[in-house]
């Protein structure tokens, strides 16, 4: 263990494994994890994610839900099939009950909202067990979760407008012209 993972606080085997589709926010994310100590690997998708877990067992694992191969939850049982006691923090930007909790009983201690910032993932990362995280400095406003929930049902109902409308219980017209609009802050 050097003495700046001491410092951070982290375990001698401080391995992450970072793996999301958007490269930009990948490798942000994995510079700021290396400078508080972690060492980082970045996977873009499923199957590369994998093949880096088979290689090294990470101890700990920042996962995106939606990659372009696939879901991160595949990632999330491969990694826990490989090693059991990686600590896997799941992130994505369609944030909602379901998914949030499909990914802890997949085995994601914590669920993060998009966009994380490198301290929120820290904290998920390195929190205690049975341990509350804090509230995030930064919560989507009630549009954006509004927002983000019928862009997931949009997104279930295969982007048929008619179906997602009829099971939001909206007017197809309504829904047209949200679906029209960029994302809320």
């Amino acid at each position: 263990m050097t003495d700046e993972t001491a410092a951070a606080g982290l375990p001698a085997d401080a391995s992450l494994l970072i793996v999301d589709d958007d490269e930009p926010f990948r490798i942000r994310l994995g510079r700021a994890m290396e400078k508080r100590g972690f060492q980082t690997m970045l996977a873009a998708g499923v199957g590369e994610a994998v093949k880096m877990a088979r290689a090294a067992p990470p101890a700990f694992a920042v996962v995106d839900l939606r990659l372009e191969d696939g879901d991160g939850l595949e990632v999330v049982n491969a990694i826990h099939d490989i090693r059991e006691d990686c600590r896997v923090v799941m992130l994505t930007g369609y944030g909602n009950i379901a998914t949030a909790v499909a990914a802890v009983k997949a085995g994601a201690l914590d669920y993060l909202a998009k966009p994380a910032d490198a301290n929120d993932v820290e904290k998920a990362l390195l929190a205690r067990e049975g341990s509350r995280p804090e509230p995030p400095e930064n919560p989507m406003s009630a549009d954006r979760v509004r927002w983000e929930h019928i862009q997931r049902v949009y997104e279930l109902c295969d982007h048929n407008v008619s179906e997602t409308a009829r099971r939001l219980g909206m007017h197809r017209r309504t829904l047209q012209r949200i679906l029209a609009k960029r994302a809320p802050k």
